[in-house]
């Protein structure tokens, strides 16, 4: 028999190897039990019951099963009948473990994403990509302790010689010399995939693909027991699954079988520190739940037994003070591998993700940002989203400040919406500390720093900055950074526009919100500084200010744009001579404008310039997306020249259309789906986008000169289609290229159209 119809029937076995006596005395027995909260069997029944497969009957029908299981063992043990005792015990754990699997299956193996449509649950096997973990040894030495958190979230697991870099499926791999660790101690950010990870370990242990040497691994979420009391380890097991009449002593017998996984440490609060004395070595007593926690800790109770921890950072120095011969292994985030993986995971369509991940790679910003596994999340969510609403990802031009603006919004979400202003206040604060930081090219900040910003809020400081030990030592305070670079300029760009409160206002020590100072410095030498201004153009689009107002709660003042579209007329006008055009010599001008996606502003700023002139570039998919968009509405470009520049090649599958309808909300009546306006029958040539734009309706483009930058044969075609429709292009310049005879082919037949206006060809 299986499932349910199991136990019973090794009941049934185990009254048939009673001897005639045997069974009448077990029914005599029987019939003075009182099981509570279970129905006793009455008197007549019993009585009816002459043989054994009709008692079994007669008990399934009254008792639980698992009461049926446990009244027989123990009457069985008082008749002196060990060995059938046994059996039926045997059976009872047995009967618990697939009840307990079937738990977890039903707890872990799928989840409810923040993003998904109402009751859509998510596999983990599905989604779940392989994360960087890098393990090393925990030494006591403070100066040991810099390589937890201290990565900024990069994926590069080069930390010495001691490290080991591991996955969530061998965190209790055995190290260097042999040893398998105890106790592993999983350290990241907020976002960087602990509760995932921990997921997958629950997967893959119900399907007995890894851990398979642990017999039970019982996963407590530590939010859900930072109200208790007290409590001793077998009520912390019995809350991992809700099925009574569980066989502890079995469980415990054999300790090394168990995995017992914290997740969330720094959810509990408190700093643990216990005296010796004071910890249990009872699994069954009752103690305060720090006490009993400390126990498990420092092994005075089920010492044999695994332990796996995962936590922020701001836990870790209370970790260490009571953990000996552990593992501490930190999530770095996605490699370069599996961030197109995860893209392939969470798209479940190889020509969407694969549109999806080449417009992210094209962007460097947004690719270095994909390494934090919430930010590959922001950034497929929106892109999922722009491909529903817009005709193809060149419109999505908002990306880089928009999908930041969107990951703070994620974070801000889980706050309490009843402390905005609070809330807010803390997020002021926060953009200080990173401007005066880029400033200063400080990632690095002490904790007094910290403090005396009034930063040090337990509930807020761990969603944007990691915390590690000085390595000073312990005594010298902690060290915080910035989740990622690239946020901490995200975040400075905000200090510029965020409307302030009074207390802003009346700091003398404040840096001053000087956004002209901003400007001119990156211009004449701090180059390190065009990130920064890249989100600061972002985040004053119409649309971030009213998207920042709406989720995040805060007001972004719109009065930089007249100073920031002064400097962008004016950043230009000293390379140009006296008397001849004035040109756009700076790829990041479009970079800014793109950012901006206001058309209007994008015109103001370009309406005194007729050329652009770029040298020596690698255009990447996210540059020629920038410079697209902006040749799009400017109406006086004359002259486009771009010398020894390449461009992204895009490949075959990047421009698949997705087959069959689309799912999701735009698909859902069956239209057509947006992602085909990216089919196409043979892959784009690489100057498509520009060609593209430079047939705009308006387009007063005189000169195309397009000098040593390796067109090929593929190119021609596109030229020739401009060459064939342009009103007033009357010079193509295309020396040092590898047409070819098909090439030059192309280029005849639209010389021959009747729209061509060509003059002068080289």
């Amino acid at each position: 028999m299986a499932g349910e119809e199991r136990p019973l029937a090794v009941l049934l076995q185990a009254l048939q190897g009673l001897a005639p006596k045997g069974f009448q005395e077990f029914k005599k027995k029987l019939s003075k039990v009182h099981v509570e909260g279970e129905w006793n069997i009455p008197k007549d029944l019993l009585a009816k019951a002459a043989h054994p497969c009709a008692l079994v009957s007669c008990m399934g029908k009254n008792y639980s099963e698992g009461a049926a299981l446990d009244v027989a063992i123990g009457l069985l043990e008082e008749m002196n009948q060990r060995d059938l005792a046994e059996k039926l015990l045997e059976e009872k754990v047995k009967e618990y473990r697939r009840k307990y699997r079937d738990h977890v299956v039903r707890e872990f193996f799928r989840y409810k994403e923040v993003n998904s449509c109402l009751g859509e649950n998510l596999s983990v096997s599905s989604r779940y990509a392989d994360l960087t973990i890098a393990r090393k040894p925990w030494s006591k030495h403070g100066g040991e302790h810099k390589a937890v958190g201290a990565n900024h979230g990069c994926a590069d697991a080069s930390n010495g010689p001691a490290t080991i870099t591991v996955t969530a499926q061998t965190l209790f791999k055995p190290d260097k010399d042999g040893q398998t660790p105890q106790v592993v101690v999983l350290v990241g950010a907020p976002g960087m995939g602990k509760t995932m990870t921990v997921r997958k370990v629950m997967v893959e242990w119900v399907e007995g693909t890894f851990y398979t040497q642990f017999d039970y691994v019982f996963c407590i979420d530590c939010k859900d027991i930072a109200f208790t009391k007290e409590a001793s380890v077998v009520d912390l097991i019995s809350k991992c699954c809700p099925h009574k009449r569980m066989p502890v002593g079995k469980i415990l017998d054999d300790q090394k079988k168990i995995l017992f996984i914290f997740d969330g440490f720094e959810a509990l609060g408190f700093s643990l520190v216990q005296p010796g004395d004071d910890l249990s070595s009872d699994p069954r007593e009752k103690k305060p739940l720090q006490t009993t926690l400390m126990s498990l800790l420092k092994k005075t109770v089920l010492p044999e037994s695994s332990l796996l921890i995962t936590t922020r950072p701001t836990a870790l120095q209370s970790l260490g003070r009571c953990l000996e011969g552990e593992h501490y292994a930190e999530i770095l985030g996605f490699s370069a591998a599996m961030r197109e993986e995860y893209f392939h995971r969470y798209f479940e369509n190889d020509n969407k993700a694969t549109v999806a991940f080449r417009f992210a790679r094209g962007n460097k910003v947004l690719y270095s940002l994909c390494v934090i596994p919430v930010m590959s999340w922001t950034i497929c969510t929106i892109l999922e989203q722009e491909l529903y609403k817009k005709k193809n990802l060149a419109e999505c031009s908002k990306a880089t400040t928009r999908m930041s603006v969107f990951y703070l919004s994620r974070l801000m979400k889980c706050r309490d919406r009843d402390n905005a202003q609070d809330l807010q206040q803390f997020l002021r604060k926060l953009c200080s500390l990173a401007a005066e930081g880029v400033w200063k090219h400080k990632v690095l900040f002490e904790e007094k720093e910290i403090k005396d910003r009034g930063l040090d809020q337990p509930d807020l400081l761990p969603l944007f900055l990691n915390e590690k030990i000085s390595k000073k030592g312990v005594g010298h305070g902690n060290i915080y950074s910035f989740t990622h670079l690239h946020l901490q300029e995200f975040f400075a760009a905000m200090f510029y526009v965020l409307e302030d409160d009074e207390e802003m206002v009346s700091d003398s020590r404040a840096l001053a919100k000087d956004v002209n100072m901003l400007l001119e410095s990156y211009s004449e030498s701090r180059k390190d500084l065009n990130l920064t201004v890249r989100f600061l153009f972002g985040l004053l689009s119409q649309k971030s200010i009213e998207y920042a107002d709406e989720t995040i709660g805060c007001r972004i003042s719109s009065r930089a744009r007249e100073d920031m579209l002064r400097w962008l007329q004016g950043r230009h006008r000293g390379i140009s001579q006296p008397g001849q055009a004035l040109k756009v010599t700076e790829l990041d001008t479009f970079h800014f404008l793109f950012e901006m996606n206001d058309k209007s502003f994008v015109q103001s700023a370009l309406s005194h310039f007729t050329d652009v002139d770029l040298q020596d570039i690698k255009l990447t998919l996210y540059d020629q997306m920038a410079f697209s968009f902006c040749i799009r509405q400017w109406a006086g470009l004359g002259c486009v020249t771009l010398r020894g520049c390449s461009f992204h090649q895009q490949e075959p599958r990047e421009e698949l259309a997705v087959s069959g309808p689309c799912s999701g909300a735009s698909g859902a009546q069956g239209g057509p789906c947006p992602l085909a306006e990216w089919r196409q029958e043979e892959p784009q040539a690489p100057i498509h986008p520009l060609c593209q734009a430079l047939r705009h309706l308006g387009s007063s483009l005189q000169a195309l000169r397009l000098q040593w930058c390796g067109l090929s044969e593929s190119c021609c075609a596109e030229l020739a289609a401009l060459l064939a429709q342009h009103p007033s292009l009357a010079r193509l310049e295309l020396g040092d290229g590898t047409l070819g005879d098909g090439g030059v082919r192309l280029l005849c037949e639209g010389l021959q159209q009747p729209g061509c206006r060509l003059r002068v060809l080289r």
